[in-house]
């Protein structure tokens, strides 16, 4: 069931990862006040504007960047000596970072497989 064998993801990862990409795109910016996208706030101000799927795709590989970036920080602190870095937190954030890395990719392939379906079909 799972994509690509050991460390695969499955179909049901993908989707859930897309769903979190739409949730992400229609989130209001300020997450401060819970209001019904498309319904005014209570203070008057205008609701705020939709994120495109541009918008929610950078965010998220940023977010993926960040994660890779703030493992080697751990894993060059261990490397130091630093006290105050755990063996255990450095593997944790070291695993985050890589399934982060592994959902992206998985992301990937699917899309550029929906895009070679969509220009193969006929019209």
């Amino acid at each position: 069931m799972s994509i690509g064998g050991i460390g695969g993801i499955d179909n049901s990862r993908i989707q859930a990862m897309m769903e979190q990409l739409k949730a992400a795109a229609t989130k209001p910016a300020s997450a401060a006040a819970a209001v019904v996208p498309g319904a005014p706030s209570a203070l008057g101000a205008k609701p705020a504007a939709k994120l495109d799927f541009a918008d929610a795709l950078q965010s998220t590989l940023q977010e993926v960047s960040n994660k890779s970036a703030q493992a080697q920080e751990l894993g060059k602190r261990f490397a130091m000596g630093d006290d105050t870095v755990s063996l255990s937190d450095t593997m944790i954030a070291m695993q985050k970072s890589s399934i982060a890395f592994q959902a992206t990719v998985q992301v990937r392939n699917k899309l550029v497989s929906a895009y070679h379906d969509i220009m193969n079909m006929q019209v």
